[in-house]
């Protein structure tokens, strides 16, 4: 038997009454604040996300479905390696009963050395560090030959600083290729990149401020847990425009959260936290990225592996860190706040000062920050009990740079993005509490399937939700149809019924049986 795939799943009915109701309190608070709804392609360049969520975040070197649209990008760059190095022989190492998990893509005989290739479209540290183990494995194992590890890349493929120190770092040799890859495309992992994407393609600047809202799944090869999923759903949205049109305003995010408020209150999901920071200007964080790395230099060692990466190319991702026996550590590090300039301290005063006017309840977490470059000021989460340790239903922040970061002009912005599967587990709501079930179970009697069919027909039109039988049903299966389908009523067409142009309606729940005229069945039974 086929089944899903794991870490993915299907919505089934009553479950998707949940889901529709979620949808239709999101739309109607969206249209409430001005909100209109942007669709997207499901794929996109994988060069959008590279440069759009950072070549160095887990998500777009880890998390990724990334294919080539044509030729794989590994046969040709070891095809163009091949060429540029024509005394290269193939060989297979012989290490034994001893298996790496890695499997390079190239291992070949040169002059007097092993030489290991790896061959990607675009060069990540992960790529890097799994070359490395790979090497250093051989060196244990084959201890006589010379090893050289090589990430071989198409030489118009953008090389960030953080790769070319941890290549210097593992021993690794960079080197670019005379290679045209095929299209590298992406199912998305969020949604936010595709959104600036389609503002800068279609010129939106044109209309002012955009204050866009989507719907819909994203894709990410993650390790399935509590309402993560590899195919998961969000709803989000993104307030951007140029800065004339308002999009800098503290207002803007004091609007976004309060909008938040709003629509998690009116889920019935009342007990949730707003936990709020400011990360500053990219001059305030390049201050706060000096102190941290002076602070991390004499204590990294004896963090986790994550955080000793980190702590090289991206300081500011320790916070993310969750092992316990780092918690320590993390606690006595320098924060974003001690580091924040003016301007950045006014604009997050103005956005508190607006929220406590309108009574929405925040606090906060000096350690809520973000990695990226382009991120600046304002950054968010809201969390909830009942999610367990994993309790974020949703993040976001301000995002001013990335417009520029994708090619675009200043587009000053922020955005969220709610983890749909997660929010659905959060409401107290139940499924069959929310279900519209039928009004009426509308019964024919035997040769009355017509007839029957035009009286459902009828009234449809009139919004009445009817569940219609089959005439080769027996009356009592009809009755036991009926009440399986949690009909309030069931309504008989029998020969009689129509001739008379009046029919039997029953209350399935009081018994009590009538008969009603056909035009006034419909508001009998909304009655």
């Amino acid at each position: 038997m086929i089944k899903a795939v794991r870490g993915t799943r299907d919505l089934l009915p009553p479950e998707t009454a949940l889901w529709n109701f979620v949808e239709a309190a999101v739309r109607d608070v969206f249209r409430a604040y001005n909100f209109q709804e942007i669709r997207t392609p499901i794929f996109e360049a994988t060069e959008l996300f590279a440069r759009g969520v950072g070549e160095e975040t887990d998500i777009v070197a880890k998390e990724m479905y990334t294919w080539e649209d044509g030729e794989r990008a590994t046969l040709g760059l070891v095809r163009a390696w091949r060429q540029t190095n024509p005394g290269a022989i193939p060989y297979t190492p012989s290490t034994g009963l001893v298996i790496h998990r890695y499997d390079p893509d190239f291992v070949a005989k040169l002059k007097e050395a092993t030489v290991v290739i790896d061959a990607k479209s675009r060069p990540t540290t992960a790529a890097l560090e799994q070359l490395s183990s790979y090497a250093q494995f051989l060196r244990e194992h084959i201890p006589d030959h010379l090893i050289r590890p090589i990430l071989a890349f198409p030489d118009r493929a953008n090389v960030p600083n953080a790769v070319q120190t941890e290549a210097q770092r593992l021993g690794v040799e960079l080197e670019r290729l005379d290679y045209e890859p095929s299209k590298s495309l992406t199912l998305r992992p969020e949604n936010t990149a595709g959104v600036v994407r389609a503002y800068i393609e279609h010129k939106l600047w044109d209309r002012g401020l955009n204050k866009l809202y989507y719907i819909g799944p994203q894709f990410r090869r993650e390790r399935p847990q509590k309402g993560r999923y590899r195919q998961f759903y969000q709803i989000g949205a993104e307030v951007i425009g140029p800065a004339s049109a308002g999009s800098e305003s503290p207002a803007r995010d004091a609007e976004v959260l309060e909008m938040l408020a709003t629509l998690l209150d009116r889920l019935g999901i009342t007990d949730w936290n707003l936990e709020l920071n400011s990360v500053g200007t990219p001059a305030d964080r390049a201050q706060f990225n000096d102190a941290l790395r002076k602070a991390l230099e004499p204590v990294k060692e004896k963090m986790c592996d994550d955080c000793q990466r980190r702590a090289v190319t991206n300081p500011l991702r320790v916070f993310d860190c969750k092992v316990p026996e780092d918690q320590p550590i993390i606690e006595t590090l320098p924060r974003i706040t001690q580091f924040l300039g003016e301007e950045s301290r006014k604009h997050f005063e103005a956005v508190q000062d607006i929220l406590t006017k309108v009574g929405v309840r925040f606090s906060l977490n000096d350690r809520l920050v973000r990695g990226l470059d382009y991120y600046t000021r304002t950054a968010f989460e809201f969390t909830h009990g009942a999610l367990g340790a994993q309790n974020a239903i949703l993040g976001g922040g301000r995002y001013d740079g990335l417009s520029e970061a994708l090619g675009g002009p200043a587009a000053p912005g922020i955005g969220f993005a709610i983890g749909e599967d997660r929010l659905v587990m959060s409401l107290k709501e139940t499924a069959e509490g929310v279900l519209r079930k039928p009004d009426v179970y509308v019964a024919p009697m035997a040769g009355m399937n017509g007839e029957a069919a035009r009286l459902a027909r009828e009234l449809r039109q009139h919004d009445v939700v009817v569940e219609l039988g089959d005439d080769g049903f027996r009356l009592k299966k009809s009755f036991e149809a009926a009440t399986k389908a949690g009909a309030k009523y069931i309504l008989i067409v029998g020969e009689n019924e129509v001739k008379a142009d009046a029919f039997s309606l029953k209350n399935l729940a009081t018994g009590e049986q009538v008969s009603v005229p056909r035009a006034e069945l419909a508001r009998r039974i909304q009655g």
